[in-house]
């Protein structure tokens, strides 16, 4: 994966690229960057929001964003003069020699077509391989990608898989032409922690046997400390500094690298258990799944299975677990989206309604969501201001100037961005963007659905230390849905952990951090990426990981029994009893405290 042969397979030289409004001067957005990939190597392209990696990356592919160009420079891949390529070349040289996978995988499907159309579709388009050939390759992949069902999943519709689960098959059908190149633009952020360890030594096997050249783009240095060979670390379209990935992550020579590497070390906060009150949002024994009611009152499938959690007014609760656990749904119950058959909800004492539609509107206007993927809530017609002024006329607020500035301002974005689209806007922006929406109503209670993991970890920070700023001033309470622990151990008060659509454990985030606790939140914990390069090929000899493997949930006993290392003969039959650690932690295991230390 190190190897450095000459001549490299990837050559960028003085690349410039610029962007121009519907009016006014063109303005540079990437200067003068250079740098070679060496054929089997991976490159990271490192930076905060809006550095221009996602950018250079693009442009490899020899296109540009609506509204910007190639104003220079030379792109060489794989042989090719990109920018020499025409129309015709372009379309064969994209998905067959060089393959992207996108940061989005929700807008990346339609979702109107089965997901294994559109996986085979590249490897049919370009005569790769016949149907039934393709076919067998994508569930080759599939298996690879550590997905469920990966014989049959390929027959569902982007709508019936989680977000991790879409990212994944998103990887899939870049990788079933075999290209020589593949891009990876924040692959795993949307991925949590035990998944993403899944998902990255997948992408290390099919780099392994494949021997494809790899670039990718990131702002999780932990993610370039598994993944990359070298990195280059940018800022405002300029390179601040290039070196092999050891170098980089612990010998920065650049100022803005030493700020970067700073920003992605944990810093933990303590919290103490707030005293018994009324919640501000009850949410009581909640059951969510779709399919026929079946005799026990319960639906056929189920996503959230009888969850209980109390948000207590100026609190932040996170709710962490692994992609498919039910965090996305259980957040979209409580919004009013996504109906539920079993159990009950009070906001402010009041009970309320399944559906948003027959809440009262101050219900409506107290509750909001900031959902995980902004660009399929952001309107592409309506500018940014013109989205904020929505919310603040629809719920009568001051709609001016001033205050539309303001709300600007609590997202940490310049007033000027009022008069741009979401597609003049970087990943970062489009999602404070997002959370200014929902911040303009004036809310007493956000939901907010991983809505740092499309950030760079110097702006994710700041969006943490805003959140934990408008709860102090403003009284704002905050469910916290993340797959990040170092976030979740930053601002939440309390953290309930999910898997299967069960709660397993709920503690003050401070409990979450000592003794006893379920063996499920002790694996989340050793599953957090660590700034060293030894620690993914550590994590998985100690776990045994075999990518592809499924475990399935047992219809009796505990949830968790099939992947537990302490289970006892108890859990395979009976459900395991919720009880209260010294710490104060509920833990919902057949295990006592002693043997959980």
């Amino acid at each position: 994966m190190s190897g450095h042969s000459p001549p490299p397979l990837i050559t960028v030289r003085n690349l410039c690229l610029t962007g121009r409004r519907a009016t006014g001067p063109e303005t540079t957005i990437v200067s003068n960057v250079s740098f070679d990939v060496a054929e089997g190597e991976m490159l990271a392209l490192i930076g905060e929001s809006g550095s221009g990696k996602t950018s250079i990356a693009l442009a490899l592919t020899g296109y540009a964003r609506t509204g910007c160009r190639i104003a220079q420079g030379e792109l060489r891949v794989a042989g090719h003069d990109v920018r020499t390529m025409g129309a015709s070349e372009l379309r064969s040289f994209r998905g067959k020699t060089i393959a992207y996978i996108a940061q989005n995988a929700g807008a990346a499907f339609n979702p109107a077509l089965p997901l294994m159309e559109q996986v085979i579709e590249p490897a049919l388009t370009h005569h790769i391989l016949p149907r039934k050939e393709a076919v067998d390759h994508a569930i080759a992949l599939f298996e690879m990608m550590a997905l469920p069902t990966p014989h049959t999943i390929g027959a569902r519709y982007p709508h019936e898989c989680s977000g991790g689960q879409l990212q994944r098959i998103m990887a899939a059908m870049a990788l079933i032409t075999e290209p020589e190149v593949v891009i990876f633009d924040e692959p795993t952020t949307a991925l949590d922690v035990t998944t993403q360890i899944e998902v990255l030594e997948a992408f290390r096997v099919a780099m392994r046997q494949c021997g494809f050249t790899g670039v990718y783009v990131t702002h999780d240095l932990a993610i370039v400390a598994q993944m990359a060979d070298r990195a280059v670390v940018l800022k405002n379209g300029s390179v601040q500094e290039e070196g092999p990935t050891g170098q980089i992550l612990n010998k920065p020579t650049q100022p803005y690298t030493r700020q970067l590497v700073a920003a992605s070390q944990p810093h933990l906060r303590n919290h103490d258990a707030l005293p018994p009150a009324t919640p501000l949002l009850d949410v009581q024994n909640l059951m969510v799944g779709y399919g026929a009611i079946m005799p026990n009152g319960h639906p056929r499938h189920t996503i959230v299975n009888s969850v209980s959690l109390p948000v207590r007014a100026g609190e932040t609760l996170g709710i962490i677990g692994e992609s498919g656990c039910g965090k996305s749904t259980l957040i979209r119950a409580i919004a009013g989206i996504q109906p539920w058959s079993g159990g009950n909800m009070l906001f402010a004492g009041e009970p309320l309604a399944p559906r948003i539609e027959d809440r009262t509107p101050q219900q409506r206007q107290h509750l909001q969501l900031v959902a995980q993927n902004a660009d399929l809530v952001l309107n592409p017609a309506l500018s940014v201001g013109a989205t904020l002024r929505r919310v603040l006329t629809f719920y009568n607020e001051d709609a001016s100037d001033a205050a539309l500035n303001r709300v600007l301002d609590m997202v940490r974005l310049p007033a000027a961005v009022a008069g741009r689209y979401p597609t003049q806007l970087s990943g970062g922006q489009k999602q404070r963007v997002n959370l200014a929406r929902a911040l303009a109503a004036r809310p007493r209670l956000v939901l907010c659905d991983e809505i740092t993991a499309a950030l760079d970890t110097v702006v994710a920070a700041a969006i943490l230390d805003l959140m934990m700023e408008l709860k102090r001033e403003l009284g704002v309470s905050w469910l916290f849905v993340t797959h990040d622990l170092h976030a979740l151990r930053s601002v939440c008060d309390h953290v309930a952990v999910l898997y299967a659509g069960h709660c397993v454990e709920f503690s003050t985030a401070s409990a979450l951090n000592a003794p006893p606790r379920h063996p499920y939140t002790r694996k989340l914990e050793s599953s957090v990426p660590e700034m060293h390069p030894g620690w993914l090929d550590g994590v998985i000899r100690q776990n045994g990981l075999k990518p592809g493997r499924v475990t399935p949930v047992p219809a009796h006993g505990c949830c968790y029994m099939p992947r537990c290392p302490l289970a006892v003969t108890d859990c395979a039959q009976t459900p395991p009893p919720m009880w209260q650690a010294p710490s104060g932690a509920l833990i919902n295991c057949h295990l006592q405290a002693p043997d959980l230390s």
